[in-house]
């Protein structure tokens, strides 16, 4: 198999595992915007568990997709920072607006004042935009109309995007990091906060999600017929196998919540986001960017790639590692000695405020 070709599905790879773990936290993000009525102190206290303090360990996947992509495809890497200037930055700007509203959320004193509850807000808000904008450069990139037909790229602010197809595709994108984040939370309100109310809550939120997104992704495939040509005839050729495969197990997943399996459905959500991802890119082999990028046209040396898979490797042997112990002394049932939790933080300095008020 040629080094390029393995390199590309290390990056899809990649891909999947951050929308996997990096969508949940947008989606996450999503419901806190809706969080409202007598259960949304509930809400946000178990997103707030959910997330922290672990809420911006799973960008390193988008960090290793860069420069993966940068190292194995720079031709590509150069017209997509060129034609997606304006989505890319978005969501740049978004992803560090949505991780600093909520570390000043997340270790607030006062969780109800006036500065708690505007950093929630932009907590929120962004996380819906991030998504919907990386939505839109994937939809960008699936039309094919990013490269002019001299092969120079696009350049202005939303070449090929202002269509009904990138909207979709972008309200999917929303769509399905709330209905992963939705399931994640499901399990976390049953086994951790073993919150029946909020489990339920949760489970509604999911099946609902679940439902929309295949909307979306029906109506995604019908308007790919005329504004992502490669992507449907990609499709029909290759694909078909993984979509069917694809729609089942998103079946399966509201079937496992329906009736209350939700380890199960936790696991098949995730093989739905695989799933998904994985018909998209059998759908575009063997473009990076239709129809001006190939794998073969835009791949760099087989020398680096080489080095740079090497790389990888030794990279993953210390990251998920490190990555698995990050997410078990942080997401233990019990508490560790020693750790104060925010609340518990927000208590201690209400006494201490209340003994200044006392002795003067």
């Amino acid at each position: 198999m040629d080094v390029a070709l393995i390199a590309l599905v290390v990056l899809w790879w990649a891909l999947i595992v951050y929308a996997a773990l990096g969508g949940a936290d947008f989606g996450a993000g999503v419901w806190d915007l809706f969080a409202v009525g007598k259960m949304a102190r509930k809400q946000h206290g178990l997103i707030n568990h959910a997330l922290g303090p672990v809420w911006e360990a799973n960008h390193v996947w988008l960090i290793f997709l860069i420069v993966g992509l940068f190292n194995v495809f720079p031709s590509a890497f150069y017209a997509l920072s060129i034609a997606l200037f304006f989505p890319f930055t978005i969501v740049l700007i978004g992803i560090v607006l949505r991780g600093a509203a909520f570390v000043y959320r997340y270790y607030a004193l006062d969780e109800t004042g006036f500065f708690a509850r505007s950093w929630s807000r932009v907590f929120s808000v962004t996380s819906v935009i991030t998504p919907f904008f990386l939505g839109v450069a994937a939809a960008g990139v699936a039309s094919g109309r990013l490269i002019a037909p001299d092969g120079v790229p696009r350049a202005t602010y939303l070449a090929g995007m202002l269509t009904p197809f990138a909207f979709v595709i972008g309200a999917m994108a929303v769509a399905l990091c709330a209905s992963v984040a939705a399931v994640y939370l499901v399990v976390e309100a049953r086994d951790t906060e073993h919150d029946e109310a909020l489990t339920e809550s949760y489970r509604t939120k999911a099946l609902i999600t679940g439902a929309i997104t295949a909307v979306l992704g029906a109506l995604g495939l019908l308007l790919s017929i005329s504004e992502a040509p490669v992507i449907w005839q990609g499709m029909l050729a290759r694909a078909i196998p993984v979509v069917i495969a694809t729609m089942l197990i998103g079946l399966g997943t509201a079937v496992a919540l329906y009736r209350r399996y939700y380890r199960i459905a936790r696991v098949l959500i995730i093989a739905e986001t695989a799933f998904l991802l994985g018909s998209w890119g059998l759908s575009q082999y063997p473009y990076i960017i239709p129809t001006r990028y190939t794998i073969a046209n835009s791949a760099n040396d087989p020398t680096v790639i080489t080095t740079l898979i090497i790389g990888i490797v030794c990279g993953l042997v210390i990251l998920l590692p490190s990555l698995y112990y990050l997410f078990s002394v942080f997401k233990l049932p019990y508490p560790i000695p020693g750790l104060r939790r925010p609340e518990q933080a927000r208590q201690t300095q209400a006494r201490k405020n209340n003994e200044m008020i006392v002795n003067k």
